[in-house]
């Protein structure tokens, strides 16, 4: 593993990213609540209750969550531009997340718009401060790379998934009467692929063949790539209200599908190039992601092929769980995986200031506890594909799986915290005792 190229020395308190980590998953585990909650019913339409709270749960308490706490962290370490005050900084968007996260799923599950209304307000107040702190350190970046311009564009994709998930809880909290499907549509494509799919893009630069031995990406491509998938965003947001039947707008969709197979099938092509053979669960979880993000784009193909296919409840359904789970959590996932342990074994060699040698990456997380979640997530997103077309009898075994996948994550997390502390523990009693 090479560290060329980071600013270590401006790495923040290992605090500041692992609240973030330790906080993610236990979203998953009240997603896996929702879900059964509903039962059958909660497949029966994407605006079931219960999967819309499921939807939000995961998409802003875990997704959002680590990408934000991991934003934190990227920012000073490869970006060069530190977060100014981190820990305050860190505490301010935290708290409301969650707090906002939990409100606003409530309140779209039981139908209150009180709670949407608060949810609204907390989620406002932590994004704000996320965008703008994070704003702040990316315009003060001393390049101007492909990993800089794909953070950028994916701050201001967070902005206009921001703007257009507020609207809708505000429509829904007070009755407004605004295309809510049209929204909802925006606001999907907004948040999955352009703030999570162009930060993934943007840390995948750097991160994958840093951690995975592979080749680099072809920096000039990833950029383009990136500033014609905002554009295409854009272009898509404009074509949905001036002229939604156009010919621009489905041509500007099929756009943004190929550049999504584009990347999905160029990290999958480095991957198989890797120097270190062995597979891991990293390795396992990107390339579920990758095999979903193409999988998603096939099923979106094929509606547009088959519009009598597209009508159906379950095509929406099973695209949603690839691009959510399939894609999204999963790369996340695999990302903690390298992420949390070599933030840790930073911090600890920091702390020793060479009087004490901490331990290696691989000790402080052990492969095979990666690999069990790993394949309890895969066995989830089998099983919620599986409920998608058979609610009745798959259901409960998806939440059930789901549930297990979000509780091993975070006890692999929480280890990778006691060991950090344990070592911080016993460094001082060595460094009092002298």
């Amino acid at each position: 593993m090479s560290t060329q190229g980071l600013s270590l020395e401006q790495s923040p308190p290992l605090v500041v990213p692992l609240r973030f980590f330790l906080t993610g998953p236990l979203f998953g585990l009240l997603a896996a609540a929702a879900i059964a909650w509903g039962g059958a019913d909660a497949f029966g339409s994407r605006w079931a209750p219960s999967i819309l709270a499921a939807t939000h749960l995961v998409t802003l308490g875990f997704l959002t969550m680590v990408m934000s706490g991991a934003l934190l962290q990227v920012l000073p370490v490869i970006v060069g531009a530190a977060v100014p005050r981190p820990r305050l900084t860190a505490a301010a968007v935290h708290l409301p997340l969650a707090a906002g996260t939990l409100a606003l799923a409530v309140g779209l599950g039981i139908g209150a718009p009180g709670l949407l209304q608060l949810g609204l307000a907390l989620l406002a107040a932590a994004l704000g401060v996320l965008l703008a702190s994070a704003s702040y350190a990316l315009w003060r970046a001393p390049a101007d790379n492909a990993v800089v311009t794909a953070m950028r564009l994916a701050l201001a994709a967070l902005l206009a998934t921001s703007l257009l998930g507020l609207t809708l809880a505000a429509a829904l909290a007070r009755g407004w009467a605004l295309p809510l499907v049209v929204l909802t549509d925006l606001h999907l494509q907004w948040g999955l692929i352009g703030w999570v799919g162009l930060l993934v893009a943007g840390v995948a630069i750097h991160v994958v063949p840093m951690f995975q031995t592979t080749p680099g990406y072809p920096v000039n491509l990833m950029r383009w790539m990136a500033r014609l998938t905002f554009a295409a965003l854009s272009l898509i947001t404009v074509a949905a209200v001036a002229a939604p039947d156009g010919a621009i707008h489905d041509w500007t969709r099929i756009g943004l599908a190929v550049m999504a197979a584009a990347f999905a099938s160029v990290t999958l092509y480095l991957q198989s190039r890797r120097r270190r053979r062995q597979p891991d669960a990293t390795l396992t979880l990107w390339r579920t992601g990758m095999a979903s993000l193409l999988a998603a784009v096939a099923v979106w193909a094929a509606g547009r092929l088959l519009p009598d296919c597209a009508q159906a409840p379950v095509h929406g359904l099973v695209l949603g769980i690839l691009m959510v789970s399939g894609f999204a959590v999963s790369v996340v996932n695999g990302m903690l995986y390298k992420i949390a342990p070599f933030l840790a074994w930073l911090a600890m060699q920091n702390a020793a200031h060479g009087l004490a040698l901490p331990p290696n990456v691989k000790r402080i997380l052990p492969d095979p506890w990666m690999q069990r979640q790993a394949r309890l997530h895969l066995l989830a997103l089998a099983l919620l594909l599986g409920a998608a077309i058979w609610p009745q009898a798959l259901v409960y075994p998806a939440a059930a799986a789901y549930a297990a996948s979000s509780a091993f994550l975070w006890r692999n997390i929480a280890h990778v915290y006691r060991v950090h502390r344990r070592f911080v523990h016993t460094l001082n009693d060595a460094m009092a005792a002298q």
